[in-house]
Parts: C-alpha cells; sequence; structure tokens
C-alpha cells in the first residue's frame, strides 16, 4: 500500500493539536494510507529535517518558532504568506516545497462564525474600525484578514510603534493602521470598534479587560479555556469567540491542501471540542 504522511514541525511540539486534528479527518474519510505525526525542531534545523524526510512525506504544519524560515526555505510562496511574513503551510510540489499561510483562514473562520447574525464578517466589518492587541506574528494574520475584509482601519494596541514591520502586511489595501498605548483610551477606541482581536497570552490584558469588551471579541487564546477576556465578555452578553475555532479553520485548510480531499468538519471538529472540553 502506498503510505502519505504529514507532520507538525516547531518547538515546542508536545502539546500540538494538530495530529488530533488531522488524524481524526483522515479516520473520517477512511483514509487509510495516511497518518500524521510531529517533529520537535527549531528555526535552524527546518531546512535540514524536511530535507531529510522521504517523498511519502506531503506536507507539514509549521509552528513557532520555525514559520519565518519556513517561509524562506520554500521554492514557491502565496500571496499571502509573502505579505504576511511567515508560513505555517508547507505543501510538497513538483519542484520543492510551496509556502502557505492558513492562520488567515483560522482568522476568517472565527470572524464569520461571529457574525453569522449579521451577514457575515465582511458584511459586518466593511469600512469599519478593529482593534488588534499585540503586534507580534499571531497579529500579522489578523492584520491581514482584517485588510481583506475592507476594515477602513485597523488600531493596534501595544507598547511600541510596530508600523514599519506591519504596514507591509496591507500593501494593496486601502485599510489604515494606527498604533496606541495600553495607557491610551482604550474604552474610547473599543467603543467605536467593530470587532477587538486579542492576539496576546492572556496576562497581557488582564488589566485592561473591561476597556477592551465593547465590541464582539475573538481572543486567540484557547488554553485554558474560558480566558478571562471571554469570561468577561460572556458575562456581559458580547458575542465572542476563541482561538480553538482559528485552530480547526487553519487545519481545515491544510488538510485539504495536503490531501487534495475537502475536510471533513464535524469529524475533525468533534475530535478537537472532545479532547478541549470533554462532557463540558
Amino acid at each position: 500500500m502506498i503510505h502519505f504522511r504529514a507532520a507538525v514541525l516547531g518547538h515546542p511540539i508536545e502539546h500540538s493539536l494538530s495530529p488530533l486534528l488531522h488524524n481524526a479527518g483522515y479516520a473520517a474519510l477512511g483514509l487509510s494510507q495516511w497518518s500524521y505525526g510531529r517533529f520537535d525542531c527549531d528555526s535552524q534545523q527546518l531546512s535540514e529535517l524536511v530535507d531529510k524526510c522521504d517523498p511519502s512525506f506531503q506536507g507539514f504544519s509549521v509552528t513557532m518558532p520555525c514559520k519565518f524560515e519556513a517561509l524562506e526555505y520554500a521554492t514557491s510562496v502565496s500571496e499571502r504568506a509573502q505579505r504576511i511574513g511567515s508560513a505555517n503551510t508547507l505543501v510538497r510540489a513538483e519542484n520543492g516545497w510551496y509556502a502557505d499561510n492558513t492562520d488567515t483562514e483560522g482568522v476568517r473562520g472565527a470572524l464569520e462564525i461571529l457574525f453569522s447574525d449579521r451577514g457575515g464578517a465582511a458584511e459586518a466589518l466593511k469600512n469599519t474600525r478593529a482593534i488588534v492587541v499585540g503586534a507580534g506574528g499571531t497579529s500579522r494574520p489578523a492584520i491581514w484578514t482584517l485588510g481583506t475584509l475592507g476594515v477602513a482601519e485597523i488600531v493596534v494596541v501595544n507598547r511600541s510603534d510596530r508600523r514599519e514591520e506591519l504596514e507591509p502586511v496591507l500593501e494593496g489595501e486601502p485599510t489604515k493602521i494606527s498604533f496606541v498605548g495600553f495607557d491610551s483610551n482604550l474604552r474610547s477606541h473599543a467603543q467605536s470598534a467593530s470587532v477587538v482581536i486579542s492576539t496576546v497570552p492572556s496576562v497581557g490584558v488582564s488589566d485592561y479587560i473591561d476597556d477592551l469588551v465593547h465590541a464582539p471579541v475573538l481572543d486567540v487564546i484557547y488554553d485554558p479555556w474560558p480566558t478571562p477576556l471571554i469570561q468577561h465578555a460572556q458575562k456581559k452578553g458580547v458575542p465572542c469567540i476563541g482561538g480553538h475555532i482559528m485552530l480547526l479553520h487553519q487545519a481545515l485548510s491544510q488538510f485539504e491542501q495536503f490531501t487534495g480531499v475537502k475536510a471533513p468538519r464535524e469529524a475533525m471538529q468533534k475530535a478537537l471540542f472532545d479532547h478541549l472540553f470533554g462532557d463540558n
């Protein structure tokens, strides 16, 4: 039997839920010739590791700290990965490896659900203002996605102004980007926003939760769940969604790129939710 393989790369990797998601998808579709594993490696080890993998490997999910190296390693790159400046996906191609960033699919999928009662994300967010908390690697797919949805202005809340690093993410989009510090009038910014996306650990926003929760919330953190930000949103009756939905949607896109088969969303979602929440 011909065997196909995929795996997640990064460090630390032992708690990655990617094997759970992808293997659940294989099982649901009867893809017995497919398997998904994990390799612990840092950015300096990525190229050698991928080079040594035999032809049965069709793709890799890439997590930190390897996302920047994955982009440099690839022989071809998607436009969105190039714009964002990192890749979370490597797909075997005829001439080497193709790099993509499906974290954007994760953000988009979560926003579509968050705004499902308002005609979807594009309808709800076009020509509005959005807040992104944090300016690290996770903020880039969020900023890119908001730009493609037609958001007029993105206010990045961060301790330092990283405009020069993040403006290229929005190249070609009319979306404006501005920076404010945590000591600015966050409440006023949030009250005028259509969505708040937090891309930082919970401790990073713990002192500002009440100021931020004045618009629908996407918190990229999902463990432990619910986060303090999500708990506060739920208490106030503000629509909110967590990073586990992002994790699911980025994996669906990867699954389809690796296998060429439509991902079984319900089966993969059930496996994820059963693992994270059990009977809760």
